[in-house]
């Protein structure tokens, strides 16, 4: 079949992004025989224009579109993200009769909801390269792909449970068209690699396990070292590795940072620790590894407000590990995530306090939490009141614990 893929995305949400979950679902699909067009919209000026040229010059029989984000998160002025994607998907109505399928990891928080305001055919969930291709095939076939794992329906609500590979390594890591869309000149860019998928630490407020699962599934440390090592090859010198912990599991993460340290890729890489019982030797191989950033998601300086969000760490383990990267001299970047249940003014004052205690290279603040749909923060607020129960969350809704508004505001305001 002849598939146009578009990623949707035209913001530059704190970093300058390629679309690293189309371009594999795009090498998936080549893999699968199919003919496949790639359109990123990043740097489009005229989105829907853009759309309509890519539609009538490759006369596409399916056409997926991307979702990354829904909302910037921002509780004081949120934008709703989705609604730039609907000119998108008339844009693709206006020029082609072709079933239009939504997938990304926003659209993977609300399925239904999302096909429903879109008003697109299909939308997968899970691991987009199985769940895509599954559903082309039915599509190819003429059969109704109604009943597919992770494969929604416009108008039926819910779906099977979502496909999630069993071994990452039957599963592409790169597409020649990010390639084409990737600028290695590009001062601001970092090239996304992931090592690994899915997140036990069921966090109260975050949506990642619906994305990609609970259960860890991580790629053979040498394949992906041998990627970055070609990434390095092809002129790129700045990795993002997108795990959503990188320490965890440990053994992947050594055995990782031992594979590059030893091909000498000439990379430098940024990622995502999990600070808890993070030994300084993990520290020191990633150092040796090429490793210069780590965002440190620590989000409260308060143990109370900690075990709210069920987290397994303490602040004294922050420290340790913020202690460690400086000492290795990697850079750290913090992040605080402010107002959720538990949270007082004595415990943000707490959490101010110990951040800037670390002496972090920077620190980012988010005052009030984005309440994702199936998330204990979410059964929080309805119990609370601060939501209904039928409210599908799609238009963003925050918590912010009482008695914090507005002070917290003014009392943050010079941190971000």
């Amino acid at each position: 079949m002849r598939v146009l893929l578009v990623s949707a995305n035209t913001e530059r949400l704190n970093m300058v992004t390629i679309p690293l979950g189309l371009g594999v679902v795009a090498a998936a699909t080549r893999r699968a025989g199919h003919d496949v067009a790639f359109l990123d919209l990043l740097a489009e000026p005229d989105p829907a224009g853009a759309v309509r040229r890519a539609v009538d010059r490759e006369r596409p029989e399916v056409i997926g579109i991307s979702v990354r984000n829904i909302d910037d998160q921002v509780r004081e002025s949120p934008r709703f993200l989705l609604a730039q994607v609907r000119p998108v998907v008339e844009a693709c109505r206006e020029g082609s009769r072709a079933p239009i399928v939504l997938g990304g990891a926003g659209y993977s928080i609300f399925p239904d909801a999302a096909l429903a305001y879109l008003g697109a055919d299909f939308g997968v969930c899970g691991d987009g390269e199985e769940a895509f291709t599954a559903l082309l095939e039915r599509l190819a076939a003429g059969r109704d792909p109604g009943g597919l794992p992770g494969v929604h329906v416009r108008g039926r609500p819910g779906a099977g449970d979502p496909p999630f590979a069993e071994e990452l390594c039957a599963l592409p890591m790169w597409d020649e068209a990010l390639g084409e869309v990737a600028d290695p000149a590009s001062p601001d860019l970092w090239i996304p690699v992931q090592s690994r998928r899915g997140c036990p630490n069921d966090c109260s407020y975050c949506s990642t396990s619906h994305i990609q699962g609970r259960r860890l599934r991580a790629r053979d440390p040498r394949e992906v070292a041998e990627h970055v090592a070609g990434l390095g090859r092809a002129g790129y010198r700045r990795v993002y590795f997108v795990d959503n912990s990188f320490n965890i599991p440990e053994q992947h993460a050594f055995e990782l940072c031992e594979q590059l340290e030893r091909l000498r890729t000439g990379v430098s890489w940024r990622c995502i620790l999990y600070p808890h019982r993070v030994p300084e030797a993990l520290v020191d191989a990633m150092a040796r590894a090429g490793c210069v950033e780590v965002s440190l998601g620590f989000e409260s300086g308060s143990l109370a407000v900690l075990r709210e969000m069920n987290k397994r760490f303490t602040p004294a383990d922050v420290r340790r590990v913020s202690d460690a990267l400086a000492a290795h001299g990697i850079r750290r970047i913090g992040f605080l995530l402010l107002g959720g249940p538990g949270e007082t003014r004595d415990t943000v004052e707490e959490s101010i306090v110990f951040a800037e205690s670390l002496r972090l290279e920077a620190l980012k603040v988010t005052v009030g939490i984005r309440i994702y749909p199936g998330t204990p923060l979410a059964r929080r607020a309805v119990s609370e009141g601060v939501i209904a129960s039928d409210d599908d969350l799609l238009v963003p809704r925050f918590y912010l614990a009482r008695g914090l508004e507005p002070w917290i505001q003014e009392r943050t305001r010079h941190l971000s």
